[in-house]
C-alpha cells in the first residue's frame, strides 16, 4: 500500500499527510454552495479552519454549526470528525483488511504509530476492537441521549442529534447543533440534564484514555495489578486530575459560573466542567464567565489534555506523570525514574521533557502574535491558543472575530496538536544520525 519506510520520519510523514489530505479535501466540500445554510459559498479560509477543527477533533468554530452548515455540511463535518477521531491509519488498515489483503510489517508499524499501541503483535485485530468497540460505544451513547433528545426533538431529529453527539463526544471533537437556541449555546441549554452532561462525560472519559488502555482492561478486566505500567499511570493521573479539578471548580465557580444553579447542578457542571477541557470541548456554562481561578484550572487542563493513543489531544497525562516524577526522583538524589516499581527509561524521560518543551514554546509563540494582531485580553487569547493546539475548542468566544491572519495560526496549531508537536516539528527538520563518537562531557550550572 506504501512505499518502503525507512526512517521513523517517514512513517509521521504519511500519517500527517493523511490527516492533511482529509482536511483539504473536507475544505473543498464545505465551500460548496449546498454545504451552507443559506447557499452561499463559504470563504476559504473559513471552510479550511472548520475542515482542520473536526479532522484534528478540536471544536473552534468560525460559524455557529447548526445555523451556518445545512445537513450535508454537517455530516461531512461528522465524518471528517469520524476519520479524525479514531486515526486516518486506522481507517485504511480497516479498508484493506475488507478488501482481504495482508497487512505489511510497515504498514503495521504505521498503525502503531497512529493508535498509539506499543507492540507489532495482534495488529489486525486491534484495529478490528478499535472500530467495533467506537462503534458500539458511540451506539450505547447515542441510545442514552436519544431518551432525552427524541423528547426534546421529535424522532428523526432527536436520533440524528443524538449519533452527532455521541460521535463528537467520543471523538473528543466538541461539536454541537444546539444553535437552535442560540449560536454557541452548546450544551448550556442541557446545564441542568444529568443525562445529557453524565452520558458525554462517560464518552469524552472513554475516548479520551486511549485504545491501548481499552486492549488492556478488555484482557485484564478490573485487575488492576494485572495491568501495563501505561494503563495503570493514565487511569491514576486521569482519576486525580479529575476529582481535584471537580473540586476547585465547585469551590471557585459556587458563586461565580455556577451562581444562578441549584446545588445538584453545581455539583453535575463542576465534574463536566473537570472533563470536557480534556480534551472535548462542550460547553456548559460561558466561558466568559469564568472566575480567574478557574479559567486558569481550565487552561492547565486543556494543556495537559488526554491520553496518548486516544482521541484526545494536550501534551498527555503520561508525559505530565513522568515530568513529575522525574522531578520528584531528583529531589530525591535518585538516579531512576521509577513507578510502580518500575523503571521509565530515560529515553521516554526526555521525550516528556522535549514534548512539553514544544508545546510551551508553540502556545508562547502563539500567543504573541495573536496579543500583537487581534484587540483582546492575554487571558483570552492564551484560552484560545491552548484550546487549539491542545484541540479542545472551548473558547471564551472569540473565534468568530478573528482575523484571518489568527485563524491560519490557529489551523496549525490544531494540525500540529493532533498529529503531536513533536512530530510536527520532525516534519520540519532534518533529522541527522547521531554520532557513533561519544563526546566528552561539559559541565555546566543549572538553576
Amino acid at each position: 500500500m506504501f512505499q518502503k519506510i525507512k526512517k521513523r520520519v517517514s512513517r509521521i510523514q504519511i500519517i500527517a499527510g493523511g490527516f492533511f489530505a482529509v482536511i483539504l479535501i473536507g475544505s473543498v466540500l464545505l465551500m460548496l454552495p449546498f454545504a451552507s445554510r443559506d447557499g452561499q459559498t463559504t470563504n476559504y479560509v473559513d471552510a479550511l479552519f472548520t475542515a482542520t477543527s473536526a479532522t484534528c477533533v478540536t471544536g473552534l468554530v468560525p460559524f455557529d454549526t447548526y445555523t451556518h452548515w445545512s445537513v450535508f455540511g454537517q455530516i461531512v463535518i461528522l465524518l471528517m470528525i469520524q476519520i479524525g477521531g479514531i486515526g486516518f491509519m486506522t481507517v485504511i488498515t480497516m479498508a484493506t483488511l475488507f478488501m482481504r489483503h495482508k497487512i505489511g510489517l510497515q504498514n503495521r508499524m504505521l498503525i502503531m504509530e497512529s493508535a498509539g499501541t506499543i507492540t507489532l503483535s495482534g495488529i489486525s485485530n486491534l484495529v478490528k476492537r478499535i472500530i467495533g468497540g467506537t462503534a458500539v460505544i458511540e451506539l450505547i451513547g447515542a441510545a442514552l441521549l436519544a431518551t432525552q433528545f427524541i423528547p426534546e426533538f421529535g424522532v428523526l431529529r432527536g436520533i440524528y442529534y443524538s449519533v452527532f453527539h455521541s460521535i463528537s463526544a467520543f471523538c473528543n471533537a466538541g461539536f454541537d447543533l444546539m444553535g437552535y437556541t442560540e449560536p454557541g449555546a452548546s450544551m448550556m441549554v442541557f446545564n441542568d440534564n444529568a443525562v445529557v452532561l453524565l452520558t458525554l462525560s462517560l464518552l469524552i472519559i472513554i475516548g479520551g484514555i486511549g485504545f491501548f488502555v481499552w486492549e488492556d482492561i478488555i484482557v485484564c478486566k478490573a485487575n488492576f495489578k494485572n495491568y501495563k505500567i501505561h494503563t495503570k499511570l493514565v487511569l491514576v493521573v486521569s482519576a486525580v486530575l479529575t476529582v481535584v479539578s471537580f473540586l476547585l471548580f465547585f469551590f471557585f465557580e459556587y458563586d461565580g459560573a455556577f451562581k444562578n444553579m441549584s446545588i445538584s447542578d453545581k455539583l453535575l457542571n463542576a465534574f463536566f466542567q473537570s472533563v470536557t477541557p480534556r480534551t472535548a470541548g462542550f460547553a456548559s456554562i460561558d466561558m466568559s464567565t469564568l472566575s480567574e481561578p478557574g479559567s486558569i484550572v481550565t487552561i492547565v487542563l486543556m494543556f495537559i489534555g488526554g491520553s496518548p493513543g486516544s482521541t484526545a489531544g494536550g501534551v498527555k497525562t503520561t508525559t505530565i506523570a513522568v515530568i513529575l516524577l522525574s522531578t520528584i526522583a531528583y529531589l530525591q538524589e535518585d538516579n531512576n525514574v521509577t513507578v510502580f516499581k518500575k523503571r521509565i527509561e530515560d529515553k521516554m524521560v526526555r521525550r516528556a521533557s522535549s514534548i512539553a518543551f514544544i508545546y510551551f514554546s508553540m502556545i508562547f509563540a502563539s500567543a504573541l502574535a495573536l496579543s500583537w494582531i487581534e484587540p483582546i485580553g492575554i487571558r483570552e487569547v492564551l484560552f484560545e491558543v491552548v484550546s487549539a493546539v491542545a484541540t479542545v475548542g472551548l473558547s471564551m468566544n472569540v473565534t468568530a472575530t478573528l482575523s484571518s491572519a489568527s485563524k491560519v495560526i490557529l489551523i496549525v496549531l490544531m494540525y500540529a496538536g493532533r498529529i503531536g508537536a513533536l512530530s510536527f516539528i520532525m516534519l520540519l527538520t532534518k533529522r541527522n544520525k547521531t554520532a557513533i563518537l561519544k563526546r566528552p562531557t561539559g559541565k555546566i550550572m543549572i538553576g
